[in-house]
């Protein structure tokens, strides 16, 4: 059998969406994955340093994380590149003086740092385990690299921010927008590159909005069936729910795994 380069989503795919507990089947079927040669990794848009304990539990020893912007192999980093300075820069500049509360991260890790306290009085501290690194004389010129920038606004004030859409962006909860890599087919791309491999040979796995830009024609495609309605859509094969043993079905219909 041709060797086959599988990328998971991690919550709804690999785990129970409502717990986040790992399926049973699905760590089961990643050992025999990986035990007949097949290249396993997981491909999110979450930082390294939240990824890593997780791909350590599942077994995973490659990554796509970051939004695509970070790479590890055999658990070595490869790559993580931060945003865009000169267009992150030129964003935080206008979010400054119109006045919205801006965190930024400027490594990998749970720290941001802030000039002032106007993101917080705004829409109070971040659900995620986060340090705040106040600093009033921080000079944003001065930053050497931006790797996610937090920007307190309100959906319905986005327009007021003109810059909002030359570095992607989630607007992960109602308060305020997360700016970051948000292009996981191109960190599987570099990732095939690197490991100078075909990437029709790619398998991607995924549930939800956010798996959209990693579901290509180039490659083959598999939705869970908890997934979203536009991603079956664009999917080549809807398979199981992940509770319901998807991961373990859709390897066992392709003939991935005995």
């Amino acid at each position: 059998m041709d060797k086959k380069y599988f990328f998971f989503d991690i919550d709804g795919t690999l785990t129970d969406i409502q717990t986040g507990i790992p399926v049973p089947s699905a760590l089961e079927t990643i050992k025999k994955l990986q035990d007949k040669g097949h290249f396993v990794a997981i491909a999110t848009g979450r930082a390294y340093y939240k990824t890593k304990d997780t791909a350590k539990m599942l077994g995973i020893h490659n990554l796509v994380s970051n939004g695509g912007a970070a790479l590890i192999y055999n658990d070595e980093l490869v790559t993580n590149s931060p945003l865009d300075r000169e267009k992150a820069l030129a964003l935080i500049h206008e979010a400054d003086e119109k006045g919205f509360g801006i965190l930024i991260a400027v490594n990998d890790s749970i720290d941001v740092v802030m000039k002032d306290e106007r993101f917080i009085e705004q829409v109070g501290e971040r659900q995620e385990p986060t340090r705040y690194i106040l600093d009033k004389s921080l000079n944003y010129d001065d930053l050497k690299d931006i790797y996610k920038i937090y920007i307190a606004i309100p959906e319905d004030k986005e327009e007021e921010l003109t810059l909002r859409d030359t570095v992607g962006h989630i607007r992960f909860v109602p308060p305020y927008l997360t700016y970051q890599h948000d292009a996981k087919e191109k960190g599987i791309i570099k990732m095939m590159e690197y490991l100078k491999a075909d990437i029709k040979d790619v398998v991607v796995f995924g549930d939800g909005e956010n798996d959209l830009v990693m579901f290509k024609k180039e490659w083959t495609s598999i939705a869970m069936g908890n997934g979203v309605e536009d991603l079956k859509k664009k999917a080549d094969f809807v398979t199981k729910d992940s509770t319901d043993d998807g991961v373990e079905y859709a390897c066992r219909h392709f003939g991935w795994i005995d």
